[in-house]
C-alpha cells in the first residue's frame, strides 16, 4: 500500500462551481479536515441565514462585510477575521462599494448547513 501524497494542489477550476465565482472545497474530498468557500460577492450579495453544528471562520480579504450572527451584526474589513459558533443563525452581505472576497472555514471534512426558512 503506497502513502498519500504528503502536498498536492487542488486547480481553482476544480473547485468552482459551473457558472460561479465561487470556490467550493470540501475537505474530505482531498484528505482535509476543514472545508471552505472563497466566494468573490458583488455588492448586495451574500448568503440567506443558515447554520451549521460547528463553528465557522471569516476572513475578508477584499471589500467589506455585514455579518450577521444571531442577534449581532458586525461590519469586517480587508484582515479582520470572525468566528460564530455551532447552531448560530449567521449570514453575511457585500456591504461595500466594490468586491467583496471573503473566506468561509468551516470546522468541518463536509459541508453541513441548515437554511433559515421564514415562516409561509
Amino acid at each position: 500500500m503506497t502513502d498519500p501524497p504528503r502536498a498536492r494542489v487542488v486547480p481553482a477550476d476544480a473547485l468552482r462551481p459551473p457558472g460561479s465565482r465561487t470556490l467550493r472545497f470540501e475537505g474530505r474530498d482531498h484528505g482535509s479536515g476543514i472545508s471552505f468557500y472563497l466566494v468573490t460577492n458583488d455588492a448586495g450579495q451574500g448568503p440567506g441565514l443558515h447554520r451549521h453544528p460547528y463553528t465557522e471562520t471569516w476572513t475578508v480579504l477584499e471589500g467589506t462585510a455585514t455579518i450577521f450572527m444571531g442577534e449581532e451584526q458586525v461590519v469586517a474589513r480587508a484582515g479582520d477575521t470572525a468566528v460564530v459558533q455551532p447552531g448560530t443563525w449567521h449570514g453575511f452581505t457585500n456591504t461595500g462599494d466594490g468586491v467583496l472576497r471573503i473566506m468561509c472555514i468551516h470546522a468541518s471534512p463536509v459541508f453541513v448547513q441548515e437554511d433559515h426558512v421564514l415562516p409561509a
